[in-house]
């Protein structure tokens, strides 16, 4: 993927559901909400009834040694001196954001390859957050650079305050390792800044009124010149208020230096504009569903829809090319470079000096395979690496610009996580540079995986980690973890926190590929928008009943969690399915549908969703919001919910109102909030141990009673 398309996304994601129909119903509805004044996120009386909720949480979970001893062994991995540093080449070297014990905020440091090779590399700090918190009496997490080519001096840093998706973007110096002064600054907004050259810089941010969406994210995109004050931007690009993201960047690959605007309209609907010497905007006129990606001489697109052009028609989920050029001056000759079958998909791409890498997925195993264009114009490709079992094989260039050289990282659920360095333009194997140690013990345990049927006949994936001893007689407590949304698949991978948590107990482990996901490409996650949300739900439910038929587990000993769009699901999964469970784990979510679009970035999740001030739709999404479908006169399974005050994505109103609406109704319930951390949860690594130890006490108590 190209580092426009990687920026555009990352920009849209880090920025990227019974009453009566109509609006009118709806709009009385919301009045009535007795517990609307939750959604006050720093008023007084809503912080003094959250921390009366984590008192009692903590008081209930926190309290017995068992507890402290796994929030200290979860903590102890997350701090981890021995876990492998993941590292970004800037320039000559390779920077490293690392946090530890000592450091819980985080420094920002550099070394090289050759020291990078050596089990204990020799760091240069750059930057130390905790160090600038304290001079600066603030609470900065973390949020990344962007540095200049090819003098990669100069930087552009997001900080944000506890984790929010809101930050700031100050300019920093890489060889005086400090905060330019008088340098380009950005105040806290949701947004962003990218560079232009050493002295001119494109800003999307909040310039005052009318200037964001209504979904919170930027509307307008200026250009600002060093000096210059933010009134006096010059204007380059202004979208809709009803616009999701608005962005602009320049792509410095040498020799194809190109400037793009970028309007998001929703997620995965998007248009894309090449902006001219003139200052003029000239469309990419491919589909709006497309994931357009411009790299070099080539222009790529995603399909997410069959697209018929020039007598070819190409299917959803394939992986088109050709020249950009070529395109913009009207030509429509694309060579096909993935397309899909009924079992794979394209889990993505990564592009190298020479060569295009495609991370391929089957029944959500994935390989790797090499494409190279060749003078006829056909493009030679070859397998790549060799991954056994299940796990997951992820490739990614270490420049892009320079080199073919790739990062190859492996990971299972029982096998820690491997970093390896190839050369993708010779078959020599990867060499190995650094391995997570293992953090839990994973002898015990193997790994499956299943299908269940659910309620249409559709095949529904899921992965199984279970004991080598497990009778099958229902008696293992297992937790099942779901997503379902947004085109995120769930693949197999290393999580010491869960080993630690849960499968060093005996427990089993369940991640579930249910449709909204992209474990089958767009269509999987099609299949599962606004009014058939259902059969997301109908095939995590298959994959409870699957578990439960088989032998594995039972309901009273079957656990769920999930976050955000999966905090929904459980949400569902609650007020739909409590019979199928034994405890439940509602993280970050959205709950209350009918108000969802008018919290923070609700708005941006309409494609997803639906809208509810539309009768029609309101009409479907009412049959999928937990708030208005929890009864008091059913029985519901002990239940946590957890959430983050700072979470400026997902209104943490939604949890604590569910929590409110269920504690009036008497049922098994707790509730405890982060007051810092964003839609991550934590802010730093005890924060992370806590919610962690947490969530993993709860179901453990509730599974073994």
């Amino acid at each position: 993927m190209s580092k426009l398309s990687q920026a555009c996304k990352a920009a849209v994601l880090a920025a990227g559901f019974l009453a009566a129909a109509g609006a009118a119903g709806a709009q009385e509805a919301n009045v009535n909400d007795p517990h609307q004044w939750l959604e006050e996120v720093e008023g007084e009386e809503a912080l003094d009834w959250v921390r009366a909720r984590n008192a009692e949480a903590e008081a209930e979970l926190a309290n017995t040694p068992e507890f402290r001893q796994l929030k200290a062994d979860l903590r102890a991995i997350l701090d981890s001196d021995a876990k492998i540093p993941g590292v970004q080449k800037i320039g000559e070297y390779y920077y490293n954001f690392w946090k530890d014990a000592q450091h819980e905020r985080g420094l920002w440091r550099r070394t090289t390859l050759e020291e990078y090779r050596k089990d204990e590399p020799a760091w240069e700090t750059v930057l130390d957050l905790d160090a600038l918190n304290a001079a600066e009496g603030e609470n900065w997490v973390w949020h990344g650079a962007n540095c200049l080519e090819p003098e990669y001096r100069r930087c552009l840093v997001a900080l944000s305050r506890g984790g929010a998706d809101a930050d700031v973007t100050r300019e920093f110096d890489l060889v005086e390792k400090d905060w330019v002064e008088g340098g380009f600054f950005r105040e806290e907004a949701k947004g962003g800044m990218s560079w232009i050259n050493q002295d001119t810089v494109y800003v999307f941010t909040d310039f005052g009124e009318g200037s964001m969406t209504e979904s919170g994210y930027p509307r307008v995109l200026k250009q600002l010149s060093r000096g210059q004050s933010m009134d006096e931007a010059v204007t380059i690009y202004e979208g809709q208020a009803d616009d999701m993201y608005i962005a602009g960047y320049r792509d410095l690959t040498p020799g194809y230096v190109r400037d793009f605007v970028s309007r998001t309209l929703a997620f995965y609907n998007d248009e894309l504009y090449l902006r001219t010497d003139d200052g003029s905007l000239a469309r990419v006129d491919a589909p709006n569903s497309a994931n357009k990606s411009v790299f070099r001489e080539w222009l790529a697109l995603e399909l997410r829809e069959p697209w018929t052009v020039e007598g070819a028609t190409y299917p959803a989920g394939s992986l088109i090319v050709t020249k950009f050029d070529d395109f913009m001056d009207g030509g429509r000759d694309f060579t096909v470079l993935f397309e899909p079958t009924e079992r794979s998909s394209l889990a993505g791409f990564t592009v190298t000096r020479n060569h295009v890498v495609l991370n391929v997925l089957e029944d959500v195993k994935n390989s790797i395979v090499v494409l190279t264009p060749s003078d006829s114009g056909e493009w030679d490709r070859r397998p790549f690496g060799d991954q056994e079992g299940i796990g997951t094989l992820f490739v990614s260039a270490v420049d892009s610009d320079h080199s073919d050289a790739v990062w190859v990282t492996e990971s299972g659920y029982l096998v820690p996580t491997t970093l390896s360095i190839a050369d993708v333009s010779t078959d020599a194997p990867p060499q190995p540079l650094k391995s997570n140690p293992a953090f839990f013990d994973a002898s015990t345990h193997e790994v499956e995986q299943h299908f269940a049927t659910s309620e249409d006949g559709t095949r529904v994936p899921y992965f199984l980690v279970r004991p080598k001893d497990m009778p099958t007689d229902g008696s293992t407590p297992t937790l099942l973890y779901g997503y379902g949304g947004f085109e995120i698949p769930m693949l197999p991978g290393y999580s010491a926190t869960v080993g630690k948590g849960w499968l060093e107990k005996g427990g089993a482990y369940v991640v579930a590929n249910i449709r909204g996901g992209g474990e089958y490409g767009p269509r999987w996650h099609q299949a599962a928008l606004k009014a058939n949300r259902h059969k997301a739900y109908e095939d995590f439910a298959a994959v409870a009943k699957d578990l439960v038929a088989t032998g594995v587990t039972s309901p009273e000993k079957l656990g769920i969690q999930g976050g955000s769009n999966g905090g929904l699901l459980m949400g569902n999964m609650l007020t739909q399915y409590p019979e199928l469970f034994g405890a439940v784990v509602v993280q970050v979510p959205l709950l209350d549908m009918q108000r969802y679009h008018k919290l923070l970035a609700g708005a941006s999740w309409m494609a997803e969703y639906g809208n509810p001030d539309k009768p029609e739709e309101w009409e479907f999404i009412r049959t999928f919001s937990p708030y208005h479908l929890y009864d008091p006169a059913k029985d519901y399974p002990p239940t946590l919910f957890t959430t983050s005050t700072r979470d400026d994505r997902v209104h943490p109103g939604h949890a604590r109102k569910m929590m409110a609406k269920m504690m009036e109704g008497g049922e098994d319930v707790r509730y405890y909030e982060n007051i810092e951390g964003g839609h991550g949860g934590a802010a730093n690594n005890q924060q992370a141990a806590h919610m962690s130890a947490l969530a993993y006490t709860f179901l453990w108590n509730q599974l073994n009673d």
